[in-house]
């Protein structure tokens, strides 16, 4: 009996210690890469910025409310597409380069952080994958609206005329570059 006490004993000291390979939990990542479209593009990114955004999700039914807070951070990258065919004239003569380039506009949204502060989920009202994808969505959406308020697109324009500039003068020509649908810059002075 003492014996039967005594390997019970021993059991109980080794399974908390050692425990067994069916008893371990584990995480496992697969992934398997997708490529959908690929396909040559000439777009200029002349300017970046990094933004950092607060995002307030509730969604109440039947009175049980579920709430998230989330803080997004993201990248903005802006500039002009050179696919869309610019005007480019070419007076060797005169050594001048006359280019039309089209507006920039918003190229990419890069979103590179997105930390969790609180999430509720209600009594009938659970978070679901749905309700992380709207959160989603409103993330690049807010990331979007904080561009043009920032002035992104125009700090893009008057980047990528300069980049043209410094690009393109070489061996003595002069570069006017200038942005299709822009009003023209007011003289100086």
């Amino acid at each position: 009996m003492a014996a039967a006490l005594l390997i019970m004993i021993a059991a109980g000291y080794c399974s908390n210690r050692m425990p067994f390979a069916f008893f371990k939990g584990g995480t496992k990542v697969t992934h398997d890469l997708v490529i959908e479209q690929m396909r040559a593009v000439a777009k200029l990114v002349s300017s970046e910025a990094t933004v950092r955004d607060v995002i307030v999700y509730e969604n109440t039914w039947y009175g049980s409310t579920k709430r998230s807070l989330v803080v997004v951070t993201g990248r903005l990258l802006a500039g002009i597409d050179l696919g869309d065919k610019p005007d480019v004239t070419i007076d060797h003569s005169a050594k001048r380069i006359t280019m039309r380039v089209p507006s920039a506009r918003l190229i990419g949204i890069e979103i590179t952080d997105m930390t969790t502060y609180d999430e509720r989920g209600g009594l009938w009202n659970p978070f679901r994958p749905a309700d992380r994808d709207t959160i989603q969505r409103q993330a690049r959406a807010q990331l979007t609206s904080a561009g043009s308020t920032l002035g992104l697109l125009r700090h893009a324009n008057e980047s990528a005329v300069q980049l043209l500039r410094a690009l393109l003068a070489k061996d003595g020509y002069t570069v006017d570059v200038t942005i299709r649908g822009a009003p023209p810059p007011a003289p100086p002075g």
